[in-house]
Formats: C-alpha cells, sequence, structure tokens
C-alpha cells in the first residue's frame, strides 16, 4: 500500500500554501458564492434586503407585462366582452399575453373561445388550494359565525365564502402563481366591464419609462362594517416591524394622506378600486409586502371579517410607495358595475364613447379623487 504521508519539511511548506490559498479566495471571490439566499416563491426571507432596482433600459425597449384574469368557466360571456374591447381599443397594437387564471380546470370551451378573440398568446393556470382555500390558523366555525352576523346588517358578499377566497388571493398570492414569473407589470381584467376610450400608446412603456408602480382610475370609499379592526392591525404592524418601516419613504413623501384624515389615528376608507388596476409586481413581489401581507393574514381578517383586496392593496402602495410612483390613467375610460371613470376633458370626445355626466370622480361621499388629489399635493 502506498504512503501517502508527507515528510516533515514539505509538510509545513503545504500548509502554509494552503493557508494562502484559503485567504485569497475569500478576499478576491464575490461573497455570493459563500451565501445561499432562500429563493423559494412566496416565502418571507426575514434578512433578505429589497430587490435593488432593475438596470435602466431603452425606452423602446419591450416590456415583461400581461393582462392578468382571475375568471370562472361561467364567467365566459363576460370575459369576451372585455377581451374584444381591450383587443379594439388596446391590445391590436401591441400583442401583450393574457394570463388566465381559475380556482378550477378551465374547460375547453373557454380556452377555445378565449383564444379565438386575440392574436395574442393567452395562457391559462388553475389555482392550487395554497393560494385559494382556508389556511390552518382560521377557525372555520368562527368565520361562519361572523359571516351569519354580517349578512343581518346587509354587507355586500357577507355569506360569500369564495369571494372572501378571491379577496385573499388577489391581496397576497396572484403575484406568486408561476405563470407570472416572468413579467414584470401587470393589467387587471375583469369579466362584465367596458372600456370607452381608445389608446394611443403603450402603457407598460409609458409605467416603466416614467418610474410608477401603481396606475388605477378609480379610487372608491370602502364598507366600513368589512375592515372592523384593518388598521389596527395596520397599527400593530408598524409597531411589531420597524425593520420594514425603516425602508418605507417618509409620510409625507408617500400617499399616507390618501387613507388617512387624522395622522394614522384612524381608516379613513379609501382605496383605489382594484378590478382595474395596472402595477408593477415588483410591489407585491418585495419582501417588505410579503411581511406586510403574511402579518394581515394571520390574523384571520380576510374571513372573520371580509377583508377586499382593494384596501389591502391601497393602504400598502399607499405607505410603501413615494408619490411620483402612483398614475391616475384619467385617459382610460371605465365602467364596473354602477361607476364610471369618463374623461371630461375635450380632447377626449373623439376617442372615448363615454358620457362625461357619468364621470364618477367626484361624487360626493363615494369617490375619494379629491383625497388622492389632495394628498398628491401637499408638502
Amino acid at each position: 500500500m502506498a504512503n501517502w504521508r508527507v515528510p516533515g519539511p514539505q509538510r509545513l511548506l503545504l500548509v502554509v500554501s494552503l493557508c494562502l490559498l484559503t485567504v485569497s479566495l475569500l478576499f478576491f471571490l464575490p461573497i455570493s458564492n459563500f451565501v445561499s439566499l432562500n429563493q423559494d416563491k412566496g416565502l418571507e426571507n426575514p434578512t433578505a434586503e429589497p430587490t435593488p432596482p432593475t438596470a435602466v433600459t431603452s425606452p423602446d425597449d419591450p416590456v415583461r407585462a400581461c393582462f392578468v384574469i382571475l375568471v370562472r368557466n361561467s364567467e365566459l360571456g363576460g370575459i369576451a366582452s372585455t377581451i374584444q374591447q381591450i383587443e379594439k381599443r388596446f391590445n391590436q397594437k401591441y400583442q401583450y399575453p393574457y394570463i388566465f387564471l381559475n380556482d378550477d380546470y378551465f374547460t375547453q370551451e373557454f380556452v377555445d373561445t378565449t383564444s379565438a378573440l386575440t392574436p395574442a398568446e393567452t395562457r391559462y393556470g388553475k389555482v392550487d388550494d395554497q393560494m385559494w382555500g382556508y389556511p390552518p390558523f382560521i377557525d372555520q366555525d368562527v368565520a361562519a359565525k361572523n359571516r351569519a352576523e354580517m349578512a343581518k346588517l346587509g354587507i355586500p358578499y357577507a355569506e360569500s365564502e369564495s369571494y372572501r377566497h378571491m379577496c385573499r388571493f388577489q391581496s397576497g398570492f396572484f403575484f406568486r402563481h408561476p405563470l407570472l414569473d416572468e413579467f414584470d407589470y401587470y393589467w387587471r381584467l375583469e369579466p362584465d366591464v367596458d372600456y370607452h376610450c381608445d389608446l394611443d400608446y403603450d402603457v407598460f412603456k409609458f409605467m416603466r419609462n416614467n418610474g410608477k408602480k401603481y396606475g388605477f382610475n378609480i379610487a372608491f370609499r370602502e364598507f366600513g362594517a368589512t375592515v372592523p379592526s384593518l388598521w389596527e392591525t395596520v397599527l400593530n404592524f408598524e409597531r411589531d416591524r420597524p425593520e420594514v418601516i425603516k425602508h418605507l419613504p417618509i409620510k409625507k413623501d408617500s400617499l399616507y394622506r390618501f387613507i388617512t384624515d387624522d395622522n394614522g389615528q384612524s381608516y379613513n376608507l379609501c382605496h383605489f378600486w382594484t378590478n382595474f388596476e395596472i402595477a408593477s409586481l415588483d410591489l407585491w413581489r418585495s419582501n417588505d409586502y410579503l411581511k406586510f401581507f403574511n402579518y394581515l393574514d394571520q390574523t384571520g381578517g380576510f374571513f372573520y371579517e371580509r377583508w377586499g383586496d382593494a384596501p389591502v392593496h391601497s393602504i400598502a402602495a399607499s405607505m410603501f410607495l413615494r408619490k411620483d410612483e402612483f398614475h391616475f390613467f384619467n385617459d382610460i375610460g371605465y365602467r364596473h358595475t354602477a361607476y364610471t371613470h369618463c374623461p371630461v376633458e375635450p380632447e377626449f370626445r373623439d376617442k372615448c364613447s363615454c358620457n362625461p355626466d357619468d364621470n364618477f370622480d367626484y361624487n360626493p361621499g363615494l369617490s375619494c379623487y379629491s383625497i388622492f388629489k389632495k394628498a398628491l399635493a401637499e408638502q
């Protein structure tokens, strides 16, 4: 058997050489070679820093963007109407893909019908049980009792379990679906809505090139009985997660005054109506937002009360973003249920089919657009 031992003087020289080599590696190799990062999608990484901004691109470079549609097979007619309008008003020129999501499998009829409405790519995905369903910490008996009490008060969707699953999914999970992994921006679409105005520019390039992170066109007031403990939970989050708060813009540079009229003592119920939403996915994918959502989620408010994705998104965006990262899409005329945003300026009459008299922006008691403008202007 060969002798593997090295004679004394040579062994000493070998040890010294190995030590010098180790020191060199520590000084000159990138630190990322030694650090294991938690990259599981949707998992909070408490030690990670916020994702650095993407490299500056040319204004004409393509944008990784898509339409996101949470829809059921039974809503085929309603979503077909929406897609036809979006194609006519905007996407026939730009061909952004459509991502369809459902808590059930899409039927072949749904796939065939929707894919025939556009030359753009269409993709279809099922939402898994982790994203749509009761988490283990929810007491379903308590949730059922609370739904019954809300129904007695005549609160919209008071008894609906699926509505609560939807709100939780839109608040904390849609951006984690694998079909969205490759995209940076999204436009949320809904069935049975109307788009009234022709768009002659790329809204996604506008968002990226101007540093915008959140776009809306209707600001609404929430039903207070659906979110009685939401603001208290937000204040508790600010107290308990100082590592997040230190990343946020100071309040005068944010839209904090859009969501509170008394310097944070209470929530004024203002929110952006999220059935129309054009935004950066990085906002929701950030560790700070994931910590925010997880904190809210653990309280059970999505099920014990009826927290909506609109106030959750709006409170988070108003706290986490600077004022100049918001955009009001005045030029996108839009109707959802009984409420319409219609640009009133004369230059839009040739581009829009809506009636300016139907514009909801200054509806007393219901619209929060004036509050948004005031918060934007305040120093």
